[in-house]
């Protein structure tokens, strides 16, 4: 019933695809997603080493023999392994599907061809998905307002970003933002989306590997609990509410420069808030849906739920009258 364009080119059951999240999207979160049905994804960012990214890959495939993905960060930051040596590395264990983030993805876009990889690339901006579509990626992802982590500049929700895709460009959309069940599901599907970029929900799933302390936090937070930062950058991000989010409200607040937010928003500081259990230590990125999460579930579950839940919404509105 929902196999669309996204399933028959990237192999996969449902067009569910979990976001790509520094730090938790590890391997038995990747492979749980991708055994269930949907499609993982593997942060490449987070290893420091070539033979550190490829044991992960080699662990994903160990736990499932379904398709999974692996994300490229395009943002410009310092880290010791190129993007050409995690593709490398993606070529050589056999990963077939990328996700990559940030800029523009034209200057990989042959590596990727050459190495037979189907390219999602995220966007917040839909004249970023014309960019894609031209340069030749195989399906973009939008995020709308609502999602966590960097939806853009414009603050757009979701379901105006989804139409205005599906308008501009003629390949597979996937939209984002604020998706946590069939309900949000089935109107991504209704305003014309392939499929769903699911990130905050997966957050809360046993195989997601975030410290107790941080997932008690994450499952008593409200809607209202998130915030949007980091526009004096040009990166406006949506993280929860904490005492690093409030610091760094602060620092905006009195026009602090980049290098006076750094120490604060620091990827290492949203390892240990995420990873340790000290909830103020870091920006935690957190979509708008935490507010609609009650439970901690398995990957499995969260993915049968949603398909469950679709399925009887369409059944109802084709036949409001028929008992069952």
């Amino acid at each position: 019933m929902f196999r669309t364009k996204v399933c028959e080119i990237l192999g996969i059951e449902y067009p569910i695809i979990q976001g790509g999240m520094q730090w938790l999207s590890r391997a038995e979160l990747v492979a749980a997603v991708s055994d269930a049905g949907g499609l993982g994804i593997l942060v490449s960012a987070m290893f420091q080493d070539k033979e550190k990214f490829r044991e992960e890959i080699k662990k994903v495939k160990e736990l499932t023999d379904k398709p999974f993905a692996v994300n490229i960060n395009l943002f410009p930051t310092l880290r010791p392994v190129r993007n050409e040596d995690y593709i490398e590395v993606m070529v050589e264990e056999g990963v077939k599907i990328a996700e990559t983030s940030g800029r523009s993805p034209e200057p990989l876009m042959k590596m990727f061809k050459e190495g037979g990889i189907k390219v999602i690339h995220k966007v917040a901006r839909v004249r970023d998905a014309r960019t894609a579509e031209r340069v030749g990626v195989d399906m973009v992802s939008i995020v709308g307002y609502e999602a966590g982590g960097h939806p853009g500049m414009e603050n757009l929700t979701t379901m105006i970003q989804i139409p205005l895709a599906k308008k501009a460009v003629n390949i597979p959309v996937i939209a984002g933002g604020g998706i946590v069940d069939g309900k949000g599901f089935v109107a991504a599907l209704s305003l014309g989306a392939d499929g769903v970029v699911v990130g905050t929900r997966f957050m809360l799933t046993k195989e997601c590997p975030l410290h107790p302390k941080t997932r008690e936090w994450l499952l008593s937070a409200q809607a209202q609990d998130t915030k949007m930062i980091l526009y004096s950058i040009k990166n406006a991000m949506r993280a929860i509410r904490n005492k690093a989010l409030e610091k760094v409200e602060e620092l905006e607040g009195r026009g602090a420069t980049l290098e006076e937010l750094a120490p604060v928003i620091s990827g290492e500081r949203g390892r240990v808030a995420l990873l340790e259990g000290d909830v103020d230590a870091g920006i935690v990125s957190c979509g708008e849906a935490i507010g609609l999460i009650d439970d901690v579930p398995t990957c499995k579950e969260v993915i049968d739920r949603i398909i469950s839940e679709a399925k009887e919404i369409i059944l109802n509105s084709l036949y409001p009258l028929v008992s069952r």
